[in-house]
């Protein structure tokens, strides 16, 4: 297999990037500059060694504490559970959470073999009971698919017997779309979720 093959074969295992996608990144690497080709590989290799787990979290960081967990002027008794490392930043781009986060590296989907054990669920609940309830709210931001709706009833379970209120990221119509183009499911989650004006 040849040198081209082999990184066509590497880009293709990337999310959302298919044989055809993948060959054109490697086709633009070779029309570049060798430093810049030089670049991306130490920047790659530079993620590989550099980067890991948050040990409070599961964030990723260069640290043994991510820059969130570090930082003295968060607020420890809120706590928002994601799906993914970069849900972290979709939530602090917004400026309007100021809690900390705790990171289940997935959802759970029994179909894909996807259980309580391979996510970090138990490290949530140790987090809770460690916390002696110093934690008084926890926000339960998995996506709206049916997997991410099954993992956060999961957790609602699991929580509530350890004290904290347990809350869930609002669901409705998008800003700017018109009724007629949301699906029932959307408006139904509106109407559920309304609230006074």
């Amino acid at each position: 297999m040849s040198v081209i093959e082999r990184l066509t074969g590497e880009f293709s295992r990337l999310p959302g990037v298919g044989q055809k996608t993948a060959l054109r990144l490697v086709h633009h690497l070779l029309k570049g500059s060798r430093e810049d080709t030089h670049r991306l590989a130490r920047s790659l290799d530079d993620l590989a060694e550099k980067i890991r787990p948050c040990r409070e979290c599961g964030n990723f960081s260069e640290e043994e504490l991510c820059e969130i967990c570090a930082n003295p002027r968060r607020d420890l008794t809120v706590l928002c559970v994601v799906e993914e490392a970069y849900e972290v930043g979709a939530i602090e781009r917004t400026g309007q959470y100021r809690g900390m986060f705790h990171v289940l590296g997935g959802r759970l989907s029994p179909l894909d073999g996807i259980g309580p054990e391979e996510l970090s669920i138990a490290a949530l609940l140790q987090r809770l009971a460690d916390s002696r309830g110093e934690i008084h709210e926890v926000i339960l931001a998995t996506n709206a698919s049916v997997e991410g709706e099954a993992t956060a009833v999961y957790l609602e379970g699991q929580i509530r017997a350890l004290g904290p209120r347990v809350t869930r990221l609002a669901r409705g119509i998008p800003v700017g779309s018109d009724l007629e183009y949301v699906d029932g499911s959307t408006i139904a989650q509106a109407l559920h979720g309304r609230r006074e004006m």
